[in-house]
């Protein structure tokens, strides 16, 4: 077996759950030590997920054994916390979005270059059995040549549930930078390139209050659009839109396969790709029902799987599936958006974007090729 890579993360807040409970699934990775500025939310976590070490941020980039630092804090410290990172001579994987603007995501990928070092970011939901299945079918033309898609994630925002909903209201959250990386994750890796993009936003609902403990009552103040459609054209040909939305009561999609694929011989029910494992679905062209297909690569995993993608690349010298250039891909995606919406004009990509290696349907649960 290959040598652990050890891993410190920074942020022990909602998400970090998530990542933890199942890295100890990765043979190949070793959660060190966990930092954040609540220490007692770091020994907490560290308590429940049987990690040696809560530590100081400081320390934790100061560790010469540390090889990885996953960077799970709020959106607005992603690229502060992803540069002191790479200053300490690390590799960083970080929750989405890689930044809160281009120019900041610029900033990570041109330092990890000057460093030599690796950039990884979330989200890794493409890389589970169902948008990988839905990918291979489509490369296989189960649907024909792809013509349209919609894309739909529409809700009326976290404040009801989410202990601190304050930042999803803030520039660099929203419902197209806090949902949509999965979504365009998902049909970057589906479509490939993207050709064109235009998008109209708005903020729908800028006062909202908290209903949710422990801030219940507590007034915010919306900074950033809190609804988005978007068109979009990719270079295989395929149009469609995409909705991102925290102000819908009622959205009228399946919440089980919110993206439909539309080609010239069938459709495709396409998962929700903020989940792993979801089925995939094809109605074939002149058939009267859709049908599932069999999943045809491994299922279970969770958050972390591009972690510790990124850990065996490190150690065999092969490109990682959810790397920097394709997080800042979609970033500058996102920010198209925006930019479409103030300018009403088409907004094209500002970076070249290359799908990343498909996953081995031929390996265990835990194991990784490399």
């Amino acid at each position: 077996m290959q040598n652990k890579v050890k891993v410190g993360v920074i942020g022990c807040g909602a998400i970090s759950g998530a990542y933890l409970g199942m890295a100890k699934n990765f043979p190949i990775v070793e959660i060190s030590a966990v930092a954040d500025l609540d220490e007692a939310r770091a020994r907490s976590a560290a308590e429940k997920y049987g990690i040696r070490r809560a530590i100081g941020v400081d320390q934790l980039l100061a560790d010469p054994e540390i090889e990885i630092v996953l960077n799970l804090t709020v959106p607005k410290s992603h690229v502060p916390v992803a540069l002191q990172a790479l200053h300490a001579g690390k590799h960083t994987f970080c929750e989405k979005p890689l930044g809160i603007d281009r120019a900041e995501g610029q900033k990570v990928i041109d330092l990890a270059r000057q460093k030599n070092l690796r950039v990884g970011c979330a989200p890794d939901t493409f890389m589970g059995a169902g948008i990988q299945t839905a990918r291979q079918l489509l490369d296989e033309g189960a649907i024909g040549r792809p013509i349209a898609f919609t894309a739909n994630m529409q809700c009326l925002g976290h404040e009801s549930w989410h202990p601190n909903p304050e930042f999803y209201y803030q520039v660099g959250g929203g419902p197209m930078f806090d949902m949509g990386p999965y979504y365009l994750t998902a049909l970057l890796n589906l479509f490939g390139p993207v050709k064109r993009v235009s998008g109209m936003a708005s903020i729908a609902m800028p006062d909202r209050t908290i209903t949710s403990q422990p801030l219940h009552g507590k007034k915010i103040n919306v900074e950033t659009p809190d609804h988005i459609v978007g068109l979009m054209e990719f270079e295989n040909g395929a149009i469609g839109t995409i909705i991102q939305s925290f102000a819908i009561i009622h959205g009228a999609y399946s919440g089980s396969h919110p993206i439909l694929i539309n080609g010239t011989a069938g459709a495709m029910y396409v998962p929700d790709p903020n989940g792993f494992d979801g089925t995939v679905k094809i109605k074939k062209l002149g058939e009267p029902e859709a049908v599932e297909v069999p999943h045809t690569f491994v299922k279970g995993y969770g958050r972390s799987i591009g972690l510790a993608d990124m850990a065996v690349a490190i150690r065999s010298g092969r490109p990682h599936r959810a790397n920097g250039d394709q997080a800042f891909a979609v970033l500058d995606l996102m920010q198209g958006f925006l930019d479409s919406s103030a300018s009403g004009k088409f907004v094209g990509p500002t970076t070249a974007y290359h799908r990343p290696a498909p996953m081995p349907g031929d390996l265990a649960f835990g194991e990784l090729d490399d």
